[in-house]
């Protein structure tokens, strides 16, 4: 009988995923291993994550219309939220070297292939649409706490968010809307994408793994949340080339944290 992947209603012959509870080492641990697969296939990984750099670029010259100059720093850390998703050749790459299989870029497009596309494909657009949920989020709070009119230049838009009373009340709220942002989808996205790939289950099974995922280890899960921050933060600074680096591993990584996490 064929696989059944659907958006729910996974194949009533599965039982749910069973979640373990990890610890730091673990993080460590999965870290280092996804460092060890982009070592092992940096020129594949590239490959995938080279549009995300020029991507980042052509935002940052288009948010220079100073219109829309105050969601560069949301749409900057956005990529956090539909990084899962971007993620998902990443994580073929990851699968396939852990059997031994032969590895190249164009074993990715094969996720194009697989049963569970459109469970894949439906959480893809779920986090888009958190994604611009952010972005609209983060507009209005910019004018309830500017007004509507647009920055005068880039100079002035950067005095008045540090150097004001009201950029540091946008600096605080904002951190605060997009660590509730970031928590959802950390929450939904933690390891439903490994899992849709790795198994047969529905994307709501995979949604409700993830989330039971983030519930059983909340300190280390926040940890990982922290660390991807940083890592991106970090691929940002130098014009966003370091992106290269820091998606690839971390979505590598994120494959090793799903196999710790949810038991065989």
């Amino acid at each position: 009988m064929a696989k059944r992947y659907a958006i729910s209603g996974a194949d009533p012959v599965l039982d749910e995923p069973i979640v373990r509870r990890i610890g730091v080492a673990d993080l460590k641990r999965a870290l280092a291993l996804g460092i060890e697969d982009f070592k092992a296939m940096p020129s594949h990984a590239f490959f995938i994550v080279l549009i995300y750099p020029v991507l980042g670029l052509v935002l940052a010259r288009l948010t220079f219309g100073y219109d829309v100059l105050p969601l560069l720093f949301p749409i900057m850390s956005g990529f956090a939220l539909v990084g899962p998703f971007a993620a998902v050749g990443l994580y073929e790459l990851s699968r396939r070297r852990e059997r031994g299989r032969e590895l190249s870029w164009t074993h990715v497009s094969r996720v194009l292939r697989s049963p569970a596309i459109g469970s894949i494909v439906a959480l893809g657009v779920l986090l888009l649409v958190i994604f611009l949920l952010w972005l609209a989020a983060a507009q209005g709070l910019y004018r309830a706490v500017f007004g509507g009119s647009a920055p005068a230049s880039v100079p002035a838009f950067l005095h008045d968010v540090f150097t004001t009373r009201e950029g540091w009340i946008l600096i605080a709220l904002g951190n605060v809307v997009g660590l509730v942002f970031s928590a959802a989808v950390l929450a939904i996205s933690v390891v439903s994408f490994p899992l849709l790939l790795d198994r047969n289950v529905s994307a709501a099974t995979a949604v409700r793994t993830s989330i039971r995922a983030v519930a059983a280890n909340p300190g280390v899960m926040a940890l990982w949340g922290a660390i991807v921050a940083v890592c991106l933060i970090l691929g940002f600074l130098p014009l966003f080339l370091g992106l290269a680096v820091a998606l690839p591993v971390l979505g590598h990584s994120t494959w090793h944290l799903y196999r710790r996490v949810v038991a065989p």
